[in-house]
């Protein structure tokens, strides 16, 4: 068989992949597919997917449409960038046992023979699977195939340099959300799968426009539009002029009992949203509950701490924290998500605040102090 037959094989793969399920066939779109001798089975970079040719003649055509979005999702949940400096084969584990166990809830689709699974794990993170592997490494199985490559491109330790890393991101992130609209268009055919939504949160850029919010912290009076053409504003191209500038953002994320993991997700996608809004930006997050766990002082490359808190809800530990903060800085906003549903503090805080609500909560106009706005769920 040419190698033009078994190109051939992977477009009917890929007609295929878009009669059983749009959002799949939409980030398949995204991925280039190279038929190769330099990989024993399968593999992607991060970007493309490298199948070999005897490999690709041995699978059925279920199997081979299976291969395919096997490697689409490592790349398209950023399994390459995420990666790090972790030790390569126990990561490649932990991805295949989410990805396998993915695939596995799809009925439509094979897998070919050897693939990792772990049914008591495949509803965890990648990142929380190669931590309870690394604690019993060898036992740890070793991987069928090569499923991440070694990218070219990248440091010494196998990780990746910031600028492919963040190439990567954007290329990634704008697939994911054109899938996720052809999702619901086609009237959710192709359901996006629940451990595709587990994994947005490394994925999903924030609803609001951080820039725009905080920009306002960062002149004198917030509003005050003094200096700008106003025709200009919706255009956003205020905003570059004042990329030197720096805000302090005080940031609380509810991890009260009445919050989900949905909510949290949502939280932690504003929250990126936030670090990525301007260079110069100082971000001191709080997790609360009825009571205010931190700081945790955070830059725009700092992995977000896990969650701590589940008791019941109370806003006064979080002002009251900020209110003692010494080194104050004139441009400062406190910002907090959460669904509204706690106790307030009598006395107003010293900075102003925007509210972040999930869907759901609280009405907005009770909230008896500062500005408050909604999300809106998983971003529709």
């Amino acid at each position: 068989m040419t190698n033009d037959q078994l190109n051939k094989l992977i477009s009917a793969s890929m007609l295929r992949l878009r009669m059983k399920s749009p959002f799949f066939a939409t980030l398949a779109l995204f991925a280039r597919v190279l038929i190769t001798e330099s990989v024993p089975t399968a593999a992607t970079d991060g970007e493309d997917i490298f199948i070999n040719a005897d490999f690709l003649r041995s699978l059925s055509s279920s199997q081979l449409d299976g291969l395919l979005l096997h490697e689409v999702l490592h790349a398209a949940l950023l399994h390459v960038p995420r990666r790090g400096a972790r030790e390569r084969n126990l990561w490649n584990v932990a991805a295949d046992i989410v990805v396998n166990g993915m695939i596995a809830q799809q009925q439509s689709f094979e897998l070919p023979a050897g693939g990792v699974r772990n049914l008591e794990l495949e509803h965890l993170s990648v990142e929380e699977i190669y931590e309870i592997l690394l604690k019993d490494a060898k036992n740890c199985p070793k991987c069928q195939a090569d499923l991440l490559y070694e990218p070219k491109d990248g440091k010494s330790d196998g990780s990746l340099d910031a600028a492919r890393q963040k190439t990567l991101e954007n290329h990634w992130r704008n697939a994911m959300q054109q899938a996720i609209a052809v999702a619901h268009s086609c009237n959710n055919q192709g359901s996006i799968p629940a451990g595709i939504q587990r994994e947005l949160t490394a994925l999903t850029e924030g609803q609001l426009d951080w820039r725009s919010y905080l920009w306002r912290y960062l002149v004198r009076t917030p509003t005050d539009f003094t200096g700008f053409d106003r025709r200009f504003i919706s255009q956003r191209l205020y905003l570059e002029a004042l990329e030197g500038e720096s805000v302090k953002v005080f940031v609380a994320v509810d991890t009260s009992g009445s919050v989900g993991e949905a909510e949290l997700r949502l939280f932690f996608s504003e929250v990126i949203g936030i670090l990525n809004s301007y260079p110069h930006i100082k971000c001191q997050l709080y997790y609360a509950d009825a009571e205010a766990y931190g700081p945790y002082e955070l830059t725009t490359n700092s992995p977000l701490p896990k969650p701590v808190g589940g008791g019941g809800t109370s806003f006064v530990p979080f002002f009251d924290k900020v209110n003692e903060q010494i080194d104050w800085y004139s441009n400062s906003v406190c910002v907090y998500l959460t669904d509204g549903y706690g106790t307030f503090p009598e006395q107003l805080p010293n900075l102003p605040v925007l509210w972040v609500v999930t869907p759901g909560g609280l009405n907005l106009n009770q909230f008896p102090f500062g500005e408050a706005v909604r999300l809106l769920s998983n971003g529709q």
